[in-house]
């Protein structure tokens, strides 16, 4: 199937899907407000396979050192797969079924799949990465760009972290752990008990972003937009925190993003 944009519907909201711009998600409207941040570079993209920041662009897999593009340098950002058309695998009036084979620069063939499932009030995002070969480290997340304001007041961000990870003056984390500060924000934080954001954008819109995993960076320097960013590891996680992508395991995860409006 082409990599043309997928328009999904249910009830009164309608997602625009776009394999041929990095998988992403190119537009939420519901109720015909637009949700997301519009541009070829906004929406909501997937982070695979590793998620914010990797220290200048290298990680250990297992005895070899690897190096990826230098994207944001000194660092390596946000995976390969978001610059690249993938493969629509097959789509409904309320789902699509996106692949994406893992190339150069990545080291390790793999496939990932991300499935994009419309409610009339949810939106949930699956993706997997696995390996038909050797076993490699990987991490998924997504990243979202919201409109920091629907045409009324600005959202409100509601969350409670068990601890943010402390940012050192290259972006990443230094491996200690803080009490939660206050914003502005470019930071990650853990949610032990899975990521649970609540934008509100008063007299319009509530919406949770919630995961079974327990990080999620939230990103709110810009004027435009606020992200907030579930992922299966911290930044640099390739480095600090692996997750093993095996023939017989792979690497999954799932956000859903609910809404019910105000």
């Amino acid at each position: 199937m082409s990599d043309e944009d997928i328009t999904l519907t249910a009830g009164d909201a309608e997602v625009t899907v776009q394999p041929g711009n990095g998988g992403r998600v190119g537009g939420l409207r519901i109720g015909g407000v637009e949700v997301l941040r519009q541009g070829e570079r906004f929406g909501c993209f997937p982070m695979v396979p590793w998620c914010g920041r990797v220290r200048d662009g290298r990680f250990l897999d297992g005895a070899a050192v690897r190096q990826m593009p230098l994207n944001a340098p000194p660092h390596a950002i946000h995976g390969t797969v978001r610059d690249h058309a993938w493969r629509t695998a097959r789509t409904s009036t309320d789902e699509a079924v996106l692949t994406y084979e893992l190339v150069d620069p990545w080291p390790h063939p793999g496939r990932v799949t991300q499935v994009v499932a419309l409610a009339e009030d949810a939106l949930t995002l699956t993706m997997s990465v696995e390996t038909y070969d050797s076993s490699f480290p990987a991490q998924i997340g997504w990243h979202p760009w919201f409109n920091r304001n629907l045409g009324g007041e600005d959202v409100h961000l509601d969350f409670e972290p068990a601890w943010q990870e402390e940012r050192g003056d290259d972006h990443l984390p230094t491996g200690n752990r803080l009490d939660p500060k206050p914003g502005p924000w470019d930071d990650c934080f853990g949610m032990p008990g899975g990521v649970d954001v609540t934008l509100t954008w008063p007299g319009q819109l509530e919406l949770k972003v919630a995961s079974r995993e327990e990080w999620v960076v939230v990103y709110d320097e810009q004027e435009a937009a606020v992200c907030v960013e579930p992922q299966t590891g911290p930044p640099n996680g390739l480095n600090t925190m692996p997750r093993l992508v095996t023939p017989l395991e792979p690497l999954e995860a799932t956000t859903t993003w609910s809404w019910s409006r105000l």
